[in-house]
């Protein structure tokens, strides 16, 4: 099953990064699209269907943390999974993420197939919730 994915995150480069991982991966990536913080993830949520959002943490106007209370402060977007992905490895910012709502947390670098367990695991959990 392919799937569609946002990434967002401020560097440009990371996001070339992470679709290269993907790719690199065998993930199954139907459409991809980008976002530079998290007013951005928002608006391309509103345009397009995101089975996973893989999302930074520290970004210009409004960050990671933001994000994920927007997402479950909008119905409709809530059930979106989110995966943070970021170079804080500090179990107080990890279980702050979890306990906003990120399914799942990895930490800059990351493998391949790291990354692909991470996203089968989440996408995994929801669809077997949903059958």
């Amino acid at each position: 099953m392919a799937y569609s994915v946002l990434i967002v995150d401020d560097s440009p480069v990371m996001r070339s990064f992470i679709r290269r991982v993907m790719k690199l991966s065998g993930f199954e990536v139907k459409e991809c699209w980008e976002a530079s913080n998290g007013e951005e993830a928002l608006a391309e949520l509103r345009e397009h269907r995101v089975d996973v959002i893989l999302t930074d943490i520290n970004m210009p106007k409004m960050n990671g943390e933001e994000l994920l209370r927007r997402l479950e402060e909008e119905g409709t977007l809530r059930s979106v999974p989110a995966l943070v992905i970021s170079t804080d490895a500090t179990k107080n910012r990890i279980l702050r993420m979890l306990s906003l709502g990120a399914e799942g947390y990895m930490t800059k670098p990351f493998s391949p197939e790291g990354l692909r367990e991470e996203l089968e695991r989440i996408l995994g959990d929801r669809n077997a919730t949903r059958a």
